[in-house]
């Protein structure tokens, strides 16, 4: 009897952690990202206004001013997590048995690593506002490319997880 409730036991808690997530992360903007495209946005939209009354005058930043910080906020929307036995980044997922090496870029290094050093058949999602950068082989041998290459603020504790899994 003993043994059937710990086989329960286990299976429950390994369907837990299946649908839990081992890692999450949000690349969001940090705030001092938010200034330069909010003023680009309103002195665009004191261009368009220009001194004219009415409609025009005020039009531009009901429009502009709103249509930026929207902008800005789904760019800082995308996620990386770990869960379900797979990789999650932004819409792409990958399943940890193809997950080969992991290796960590610091942001020093991003240059070589996005420019030159680059196969365009790469699956790359770069954030300019996260320095550090996460590069791992896949190795499914049905899937075209060669590997990912990723922006995460945490690359040590996700290399962890994804060297764990």
């Amino acid at each position: 009897m003993s043994d059937t409730s710990s086989g329960a036991r286990a299976e429950h808690e390994n369907a837990t952690e299946r649908t839990s997530a081992r890692y999450s992360e949000r690349l969001y903007v940090t705030w001092y990202w938010w200034l330069l495209p909010l003023l680009a946005a309103g002195l665009l939209a004191a261009e368009v206004h220009l001194g004219y009354p009415g409609v025009r005058a005020w039009l531009p930043y009901v429009v502009l001013l709103p249509l930026t910080a929207l902008l800005v906020h789904r760019a800082g929307r995308t996620k990386v997590e770990v869960r379900d036995g797979e990789l999650w980044v932004g819409g792409a997922h990958l399943p940890l048995e193809f997950v080969g090496e992991v290796q960590v870029v610091a942001a020093k290094d991003k240059r070589k690593v996005l420019g030159p050093h680059l196969d365009p058949a790469a699956h790359v999602l770069h954030r300019g506002w996260v320095g550090p950068l996460v590069r791992l082989r896949q190795t499914d041998p049905e899937d075209p490319t060669p590997y990912w290459v990723f922006s995460t603020r945490h690359p040590d504790r996700l290399a962890e997880v994804l060297r764990a899994g």
